[in-house]
């Protein structure tokens, strides 16, 4: 007989429809419900969001979740209302007014998330209203930026601890799916965790299937690669241009696919992103802008055309594949241009500091802010105008402020779409009068209460086009009743707008006065330079397992070979099953960890088949696991 489900799987259930807990899920819930402090480290597709969204469903409270990503910030907040649950997010892609009724909302409304970019952290307005709400617990996702050693450093996270004098005894839940011993470590010190607790699911796929094909003519391998491989997937490549063009390609050989990048249209990104998710497109050629809140379980293969900047970045767009735990494949395009190829992109993601800080000059004019004034102020940004009217190249241009939010001069957002939001400034009362005395506004403003409810305590979101085919007119007649009606105190609106934004941290300084540090830029180039090498030793690399390779750039030890990937293949040619080949492989290592032995006597200490242990020792030989000394001895390297 089952046993009964305890609160968290009911409300699991409920909303989810899932009986079951993924690995580590209900450990991560039960620890914050006690109260700790704990770091959820979870695979890509592990599930982080249920691991603070189910413990507050299931008691008193709010959540802040803290996320840099506003796409997913906006995704998650419209699926759990969708969901009947009370979510609302604050970002710096709002207006004021939107951001103050957001707050109120949060301290006097019935919601259970509130969803917040670290940048909004540090302000007065969010500062004040935050002891006024009841929040149960403070969620950190991507919680490796807080690191310097991590590999998306944002010194905004920096701030989030201070968020403790504001809300003492809180728990604090940070998450992320890919960190360092050395992260995990400086993620609990920077968030002051009050003792050290980290739960993990690991970091192994199983079902996931790592190869790395070394090709010449990347393109023409592909055509031939989705010709063999089953199913749904994702081919990642580094340039907008590239998506398009490898699209194109395809479908000249009649491949269903279609491409994705930031640089798209919100409804053509809504609409391409559908038709994959729902089967009609089979292939998406993707920049990495793709992935982040996509959750399609049935992905069989995720194809890199290019080299990640990081095993870290590797790791997360790969682990997209596989996530019903079925057998998939993680296929990395590599040749030997490509370490050229990196060498050049290390040059450019890091201008020389004068380029920098023209860039830095360049910024103040282009959004007219006077030296010395500017912080928190956020300004929408065209990088196409800016770099046509100062001359820059868009990769200097990005590169460049990337740096600058890393010394922590200012933020740069996502490119994100916000959908024209209204909300009536008058009471009903007051309305009421109004279209009285203004009769021809009245079948407008009726329309408006008819298609939207809430519009006089909250922003509502309002699509143009929508209310003009309701109304048979064409959609420039209602932007301009919209307008007359915001200049009349009436209602106040906010058109639709689609730009990355810059939030200046810090006031505007004189260059003179801006230092950044040679140590530090020196040592962000040669972090990012041993990150990229570490990706390029494992794409190069043909000794090692290739699961292996991954668990051990995040800390993790002792796992056997995965036993199919294309390096744990070749030791199918042994004539070897994985079971012998592993067996007779822990056996040498623990004799030559003892000491160096000599081949004929390593061989008759292992006892067993000398043939089979001689094919292991040949093959460890070859590819450098062991190692022939001066005198003859073989020697354990790992």
């Amino acid at each position: 007989m089952p046993l009964p489900m305890n609160i968290y799987q009911q409300i699991l259930s409920r909303y989810w429809g899932y009986s079951d807990f993924r690995p580590v899920q209900e450990d991560i819930i039960k620890s914050v419900a006690a109260g700790h402090d704990t770091l959820g480290l979870l695979p890509t597709g592990g599930g982080k969001s249920v691991t603070f969204q189910v413990p507050t469903l299931a008691g008193e409270g709010m959540c802040l979740v803290i996320t840099p990503l506003i796409a997913l910030m906006k995704d998650q907040v419209e699926k759990l209302n969708q969901m009947g649950i009370r979510a609302i997010a604050l970002h710096s892609g709002l207006s004021r007014e939107e951001i103050d009724t957001g707050l109120n909302n949060a301290v006097y409304g019935d919601f259970k998330f509130l969803y917040v970019s670290p940048e909004r952290l540090s302000t007065e307005i969010f500062c004040v209203r935050l002891p006024q709400m009841n929040i149960s617990l403070v969620t950190v996702d991507e919680a490796h930026c807080i690191s310097q050693w991590g590999y998306d450093f944002r010194p905004s996270y920096l701030k989030i601890a201070h968020l403790r004098e504001l809300i003492p005894n809180v728990p604090f839940l940070a998450l992320t799916a890919t960190a360092t011993r050395e992260v995990i470590d400086d993620i609990q010190e920077k968030l002051k965790f009050r003792e050290k607790n980290v739960l993990r699911a690991g970091f192994e796929r199983r079902n996931l299937v790592y190869t790395v094909k070394q090709v010449e003519d990347k393109e023409k391998y592909l055509q031939d690669l989705l010709t063999r491989l089953p199913g749904s997937g994702i081919i990642y490549a580094r340039s907008r241009k590239k998506t398009r063009e490898l699209s194109e390609m395809l479908r000249k050989r009649k491949i269903s696919c279609d491409y994705y990048h930031a640089g798209l249209g919100p409804d053509s990104r809504s609409r391409k992103q559908s038709e994959w998710m729902s089967g009609r497109i089979r292939v998406i050629i993707a920049t990495n802008a793709f992935g982040m809140g996509i959750d399609k379980a049935d992905v069989r293969f995720v194809i890199h055309m290019d080299i990640p900047d990081s095993i870290e970045a590797y790791f997360q767009e790969a682990g997209r594949a596989g996530r019903d735990r079925k057998t998939a494949h993680a296929i990395l395009l590599y040749s030997p241009a490509d370490r050229t190829g990196a060498v050049k992109r290390v040059q450019m993601n890091y201008p020389e500091i004068d380029r920098i800080k023209q860039i830095y000059r360049s910024l103040g004019n282009f959004c007219q802010l006077p030296v010395g004034s500017g912080k928190n102020q956020v300004f929408d940004f065209n990088v196409a105008e800016f770099a046509s009217r100062y001359k820059f190249s868009i990769l200097t241009i990005y590169s460049s402020l990337k740096f600058l939010q890393m010394e922590g001069y200012l933020e740069l957002t996502e490119e994100i779409f916000n959908p024209s939001r209204v909300k009536f400034l008058v009471s009903r009362d007051e309305l009421y009068k109004f279209q009285i005395a203004n009769a021809d506004f009245d079948a407008f403003i009726k329309l408006v209460l008819r298609t939207y409810t809430g519009v006089f305590t909250d922003y509502v979101t309002l699509y143009e086009e929508s209310l003009a085919r309701q109304a048979g007119v064409k959609s420039g007649l209602i932007v301009r009743y919209l307008k007359r009606l915001n200049s009349m105190g009436i209602i106040r609106y906010i058109p639709q707008k689609k730009t990355p934004v810059i939030i200046y941290t810090e006031e505007r300084l004189d260059v003179k006065s801006l230092h950044i540090s040679k140590e530090h830029y020196r040592d962000r180039k040669k972090q990012y330079s041993s990150r990229l090498d570490a990706m390029l030793d494992y794409a190069s690399g043909k000794s090692r397992c290739r699961s292996l390779y991954l668990l051990a750039y995040f800390g993790e030890k002792g796992t056997k070979r995965c036993g199919h990937c294309d390096v744990c293949m070749q030791e199918s040619e042994l004539d070897l099953s994985k079971y012998e080949f592993d067996y007779i492989e822990e056996k040498i290592r623990k004799k030559l960890e003892e000491k160096p032995l000599l081949l004929d006597d390593l061989v008759k200490e292992l006892g067993g088949s000398e043939e089979k242990s001689i094919r292991v020792i040949r093959w460890l030989l070859d590819h450098n696991i062991v190692q022939r000394l001066l005198d003859e001895r073989l020697s354990w390297e790992g």
